[in-house]
């Protein structure tokens, strides 16, 4: 009873939760990505700032003094599930613990965040919306998604960020990434 542990956003049945803030925040995205869509609260987490990004039209979260972003923890994320998020999220994120208010109960919870892993990323500017992003973006967003998850069964697959590039990038335009 005196002890106390630090939960790293999972539990004893081996669940996880995962506080998501960009792209994750749309059901019809983690419907691709986990073949269904986990129950979900409103959160908070302080001390971190949104942004956009140069060429991307998806956001990074780093660590600010007196910021904070809204999201939304999925909870129940099995350890095949966050294996699939780490892959999705790609070498741009790393996975962290951080501790999340929930909206509707002020309640507190250790979660894991994907944050941008270049804190001196001179690409990263602003503030990141998602309504702007799901009227501009969402649907071609989930047909990327789609392609990936198709990748991930080749025996080789390609990282996201390079499946991403491909499929985006294959004009030689300047569009952004999804």
């Amino acid at each position: 009873m005196g002890s106390t542990s630090v939960s790293t956003g999972s539990n004893p049945q081996g669940f996880h939760c995962v506080f998501v803030y960009g792209s994750l925040l749309a059901d019809e995205v983690v419907r691709v990505l986990l073949k269904r869509v986990p129950d979900s609260s409103p959160a908070v987490l302080t001390g971190f700032h949104r942004f956009t990004i140069k060429g991307r039209v998806y956001p990074a979260i780093l660590p600010v003094d007196n910021k904070k972003v809204i999201g939304k923890v999925l909870s129940g994320i099995t350890t095949p599930e966050l294996d699939i998020l780490d892959t999705f999220e790609d070498v741009e994120y790393e996975r962290h613990s951080v501790e999340v208010s929930l909206m509707d109960s002020s309640q507190k919870l250790q979660s894991h965040a994907y944050v941008w892993a270049n804190s001196n990323d001179p690409n990263l500017y602003g503030d990141w919306d998602f309504e702007e992003w799901k009227a501009a973006h969402m649907n071609d967003f989930i047909k990327v998604t789609m392609e990936f998850m198709e990748e991930l069964k080749l025996p080789e697959p390609k990282p996201r960020v390079e499946t991403y590039d491909s499929i985006f990038n294959h004009s030689g335009d300047n569009s952004p990434i999804l």
